[in-house]
C-alpha cells in the first residue's frame, strides 16, 4: 500500500482567441476545432514506493501544482494516466474544501467524510483535531473569518487526524507561523517512520534533502531531473542561479553585481517581509545587506564559507560613542549567534550628526545547511535603548557543500571519528 504510478501524464488546457470561438465550438460540435492547445504538462513518468519520500522542485508556473491535483484526482490528465494504491490525505490550495460560511467544526466532518471516515469515527477524533489544530473558539465561528494561518492549522489537523497510506502536500506548510510549521514537520515524520509515503512539493531544498529520498525536478512541464534528493536538489539550484545576471535593488546594497562564486549566490525570493524596525530616532539604519569575500550581495552561501553582514547607520544627533550589535536566529526566532563591537573591542566614537557610519561584520560560516534571519541594531556606549534596531533584516540560506558533516543540529562542528578495534584476546587481558 502507499504506491503512486505516473505514465505518460499530460495536461494541456484550451485557449480561444475570444469568446465568440469558443461558443461557436460548443454550439456546433462538429465543426473545426477554435482553439489552441497551451501544455503545462508533458510526459511525466515516475513511480513512488511504498514507505518513499519524493519532494517535487521547480519554479512557480512548473506545473508542480497541476501535477499534484491530478495525482489527487481534482484535476483530470489530458493524456497518460496514474494509478494510486492506498489511502490519500492530500493538503493542497490553502482551505481547498472548506466552505466559507460552515464552521470549523462542520467542515472538519465534510472534509473528514470525503476522506472516507465515519461520523462515529470523527466524533472520536475531533477532540484531538481541536487541540493540533489551536485555534480555540474559533472552531465554532464561520471558515469565512478565519486567517489564512488558522485555516492551514484545521486543514493539517484534520487531513493528518488519521494515518494516511500516502500524504501529498503542496507548499501549505509555508502559510502559519513557524512553531506550528515545526510541529506538523514532526507528525510527518512519525508518518514516515510508520511507513506512510510521502508527496512533497516546497521550495525549501533542505527540507526536500532532510525529509525525502528522491526528488523529481519540473521544469517547463516536463521532468528534468529524476534521482536521490540532494542531485536533484544541486541540479535544481544550478538552474536557478547557474546563468544568474539579475541586479540587486540598491536598496539594500551598494554593489549589484552577482557574485560569480559558486559558494555565494543571491536569490531575490528571499525578501525578509516581517522586518520590523524601530529605535529612539537618534540615528537611522538606512541599509543592511550580506557580502561575499568579493563584496557581492548574496544570501546564499555555503557552509564553511566567509561571509560579511555590513549595515549603513546615519546619526541625526550627536553621539559620544555607539555600541553595533548583530545576530542570527532560525526560523522559530531561537537566537544562534549575537556579539557587538564592544565585546569585540571595537571603540566607535564620538560622531556628529549627519555622519554616515558603515559596519562591517565578518563572519566564519559554521551553521548548518538550512534558513537563518539576520539582525542588527545600534546602542549609545552608556547603554539603554537602542538608537535603531532591525530585526529579521534579511535571510540567510545555508547549503551543503562537500565538507557538510552535520546530519541534525544547528552548527556544523566539522567532527572527525576514530574507529580502534581489539581482538577479544585483548580485551581479556
Amino acid at each position: 500500500m502507499g504506491t503512486i504510478t505516473v505514465t505518460n501524464v499530460g495536461k494541456a488546457y484550451k485557449r480561444y482567441p475570444n469568446r465568440w470561438a469558443r461558443l461557436a465550438e460548443w454550439v456546433v460540435p462538429g465543426s473545426r476545432k477554435r482553439h489552441d492547445l497551451t501544455w503545462v504538462l508533458k510526459e511525466i513518468n515516475f513511480t513512488v514506493n511504498p514507505g518513499e519520500a519524493v519532494g517535487i522542485l521547480g519554479v512557480n508556473g512548473a506545473g508542480k501544482s497541476t501535477l499534484l491535483k491530478i495525482i489527487t484526482g481534482t484535476t483530470l490528465p489530458t493524456t497518460g494516466s496514474v494509478k494510486i494504491e492506498g489511502r490519500v490525505a492530500a493538503l493542497l490550495e490553502l482551505g481547498m474544501g472548506f466552505h466559507p460560511d460552515f464552521t470549523g467544526r462542520q467542515n472538519v466532518y465534510m472534509a473528514a467524510q470525503l476522506q472516507g471516515l465515519k461520523v462515529d469515527v470523527v466524533d472520536e477524533l475531533m477532540p484531538e483535531i481541536e487541540a493540533f489544530s489551536e485555534i480555540g473558539e474559533y472552531i465554532d465561528q464561520p471558515v469565512r473569518v478565519y486567517s489564512s494561518g488558522m485555516q492551514i492549522r484545521l486543514a493539517f489537523a484534520v487531513s493528518t487526524a488519521v494515518r494516511p497510506d500516502i500524504l501529498i502536500i503542496d507548499e501549505a506548510l509555508s502559510v502559519g507561523d513557524a512553531a506550528f510549521g515545526r510541529k506538523c514537520f514532526q507528525r510527518i515524520e512519525e508518518f514516515r517512520e510508520k511507513g506512510t509515503t510521502l508527496l512533497f512539493v516546497s521550495h525549501d531544498m533542505e527540507a526536500v534533502k532532510k525529509l525525502c529520498n528522491r526528488a523529481l525536478f519540473i521544469n517547463e512541464g516536463i521532468v528534468a531531473g529524476w534521482g536521490t534528493a540532494k542531485t536533484v536538489c544541486d541540479q535544481y539550484e544550478r538552474h536557478l542561479f547557474g546563468n544568474r545576471t539579475d541586479s540587486v535593488s540598491a536598496k539594500n546594497a551598494k554593489n549589484t553585481n552577482v557574485s560569480n562564486d559558486k559558494t555565494a549566490l543571491f536569490d531575490p525570493s528571499l525578501s525578509a517581509s516581517c522586518e520590523m524596525i524601530y529605535g529612539n530616532g537618534k540615528a537611522d539604519i538606512e541599509a543592511c545587506w550580506l557580502e561575499d569575500e568579493n563584496g557581492s550581495p548574496i544570501n546564499v552561501i555555503e557552509s564553511e564559507a566567509s561571509f560579511h553582514w555590513r549595515y549603513r547607520v546615519r546619526l541625526n544627533e550627536d553621539i559620544d560613542s555607539f555600541v553595533y550589535a548583530l545576530m542570527f536566529k532560525t526560523k522559530e526566532g531561537v537566537a544562534i549567534y549575537g556579539t557587538d563591537s564592544k565585546t569585540l573591542g571595537a571603540e566607535s566614537g564620538p560622531h556628529r550628526a549627519g555622519e554616515v557610519i558603515e559596519v562591517d561584520f565578518k563572519l566564519e560560516n559554521r551553521l548548518a545547511p538550512g534558513i537563518y534571519y539576520v539582525n542588527c541594531g545600534i546602542k549609545e556606549g552608556t547603554g539603554g535603548d537602542f538608537l535603531s534596531r532591525r530585526v529579521d533584516a534579511a535571510i540567510l540560506r545555508v547549503t551543503s557543500s562537500d565538507k557538510t558533516s552535520v546530519v541534525s543540529g544547528l552548527v556544523e562542528m566539522r567532527a572527525n571519528l576514530s574507529l580502534i578495534a581489539y581482538r577479544p584476546e585483548d580485551v581479556m587481558k
